[in-house]
């Protein structure tokens, strides 16, 4: 199939609209585990979305502390060359024996370039089309130096495009000094909508590349959960321990989606769908990182990849916001 794309910042790559979120592919043995996860149904879930036209896949080194990387890897196996999809990943995170443990926020250079060199072994590719510094390093290391080393990676060809994952625009001020930034991750969706108010116009001026996570808030917003469902949650399901799913705050994102549910139903598509499509109304946002742990999960967003939403739609939507109380920033593009 084939879907819209777009130009992917100053990149010469061009994305469709929704990407996917190999985040729950990870399975559970890791500090943000989802539970326990199926890999062949991961495989199947990443080969309907490129069956379905989906062109890029965002990863990460920590998710299952290497095993997603080593899933997408096996997904992709054998797929001609002008079918394979972008691959996009992340470092800076590293990891002990105890997978419950949280993993600690390394930007030194030499920890970057072993972790590159490990994603690139787990993924079988000699280079990816965009590694990404996770997040701000906490090791002392100061932004300009592990950002310059994502450079020089970049220029020794292990790395198509290279950017910042959860940076404030202090950060990617002082990374943009050094060297243009390919690629902000930041996350993005109808509840947490603060990036519409900070990184959103930092990219403005520097016409950087914008995919946003969790347009679904990690499953809040798909029109499925219910209390009884988070109630169900097992124990090595991160989403257990968050605030986001319990007391008022699970009661203002259920009200959310279920206003979003509204304006699907008079689309003909679900709560989920409606809540990707609304990221991808805000002007800079390339793309959106959309998770699934089935196939027919792929084929329950994949409309997201082409719908636009109306000016009286997102009244709508930002009304209901208002209305449910959930989350905090602007609430209409």
């Amino acid at each position: 199939m084939s879907l819209p794309r777009v130009p992917f910042g100053t990149t010469d790559m061009a994305i469709t609209r929704v990407g996917f979120g190999a985040f729950a592919v990870g399975g559970p043995k890791w500090s943000y585990g989802w539970g326990a996860q199926d890999d062949e149904a991961s495989i199947a879930s990443i080969r309907r979305a490129v069956e379905l036209g989906v062109n890029w896949i965002d990863t990460a080194a920590v998710y299952g502390h290497g095993h997603s990387e080593q899933v997408v890897a096996h997904a992709l196996k054998g797929l001609p060359e002008q079918d394979r999809p972008y691959i996009f990943t992340k470092g800076g995170l590293v990891w002990g024996d105890d997978w419950s443990a949280p993993e600690a926020k390394v930007g030194r250079p030499d920890s970057l370039r072993a972790e590159l060199e490990a994603s690139l072994r787990r993924l079988e590719v000699d280079c990816v089309d965009l590694y990404q510094m996770h997040w701000p390093a906490e090791d002392g290391t100061p932004v300009e130096e592990y950002w310059q080393t994502l450079l020089d990676l970049k220029q020794e060809g292990k790395a198509r495009a290279v950017g910042l994952s959860n940076h404030s625009p202090d950060q990617l001020d002082a990374a943009e000094k050094l060297g243009h930034v390919d690629s902000l991750q930041p996350p993005f969706s109808a509840i947490e909508r603060g990036a519409a108010a900070d990184v959103l116009p930092w990219r403005a001026d520097h016409g950087t590349g914008v995919i946003v996570y969790s347009p679904m808030q990690s499953g809040l917003l798909t029109g499925s959960f219910s209390p009884d469902r988070v109630r169900s949650l097992p124990a090595d399901d991160w989403r257990a321990r968050h605030p986001d799913f319990t007391g008022e705050r699970l009661e203002r994102n259920l009200a959310l989606a279920s206003a979003l549910s509204e304006v699907g139903n008079g689309l003909g598509v679900s709560a989920g769908v409606v809540a990707i499509a609304w990221t991808l109304a805000f002007p800079g946002v390339s793309g959106a990182i959309v998770g699934a742990r089935s196939a027919q999960q792929v084929d329950g967003w994949i409309a997201a990849a082409s719908l636009e939403l109306t000016g009286e739609q997102l009244d709508t939507i930002a009304e209901a916001i208002v209305r449910s109380g959930a989350g905090s920033g602007p609430v209409r593009p």
